[in-house]
């Protein structure tokens, strides 16, 4: 038993960077990552978890996500929640950020907290040759937590955002207005193509080339 495993050490090489994708005889056999605590302080145990990874659907995430913060499970079980917390590595960075601030206009009134951190990833990659020895890569990537929260949280803690409101501006909502307004008005169509010249003037769309 002890000669097998000091065989198997031996072919096992230890590399800081992954295999090039022109190393097409090299695959992934398995990944694993650093199952580090929060950075966030204080955090229950059993909080809702939404973890990121490169190839999550956005839509099924928040579809989940947002039934739990607004308590509408489809069983009993899947009671509401009044906090959430999104962690993504690497490539998700981008789509966990995306998730948290769809889902705060899902769900108004939201305070928030994010930290950044890093995390170590260790992969396993074997080649279809045998002369070529198994590659261990161990790699520290960079990860985003950010916390959703119903409650108040501590404003003076590191990487707190309070609630936003997502409003348009008063001009535009006047505007609005006043093209409402004119609606039953026997000159609301020249109203509202007048409105509508003055905006093209100001902002003209774009156009584009076939």
């Amino acid at each position: 038993m002890e000669d097998q495993s000091s065989a198997f050490s031996s072919r096992v090489q230890f590399v800081s960077s992954p295999p090039q994708p022109e190393q097409s005889s090299l695959w992934r056999i398995s990944r694993s990552e650093e199952r580090a605590p929060f950075p966030i302080p204080g955090l229950a145990a059993d909080i809702l978890h939404m973890r990121v990874k490169e190839g999550s659907k956005i839509r099924n995430l928040l579809r989940f996500a947002t039934a739990r913060m607004q308590g509408e499970g489809k069983d009993s079980s899947a009671t509401g929640v009044r906090q959430v917390v999104f962690t993504g590595l690497g490539r998700g960075i981008t789509k966990t950020i995306t998730c948290v601030e769809i889902l705060k206009r899902k769900v108004t009134g939201l305070h928030q907290v994010s930290r950044l951190c890093y995390m170590t990833v260790n992969e396993v990659w074997e080649s279809t040759l045998q002369e070529v020895e198994s590659i261990t890569v161990e790699r520290t990537v960079p990860a985003i937590c950010i916390l959703l929260s119903k409650d108040p949280l501590d404003p003076q803690e590191l990487g707190y955002q309070p609630p936003q409101t997502f409003s348009i501006p008063a001009e535009e909502a006047e505007r609005c207005g006043d093209l409402l307004r004119t609606a039953g008005r026997p000159s609301s169509l020249h109203t509202a193509k007048r409105l509508c010249l003055d905006d093209w003037t100001r902002c003209p769309p774009k156009t584009y080339k076939v």
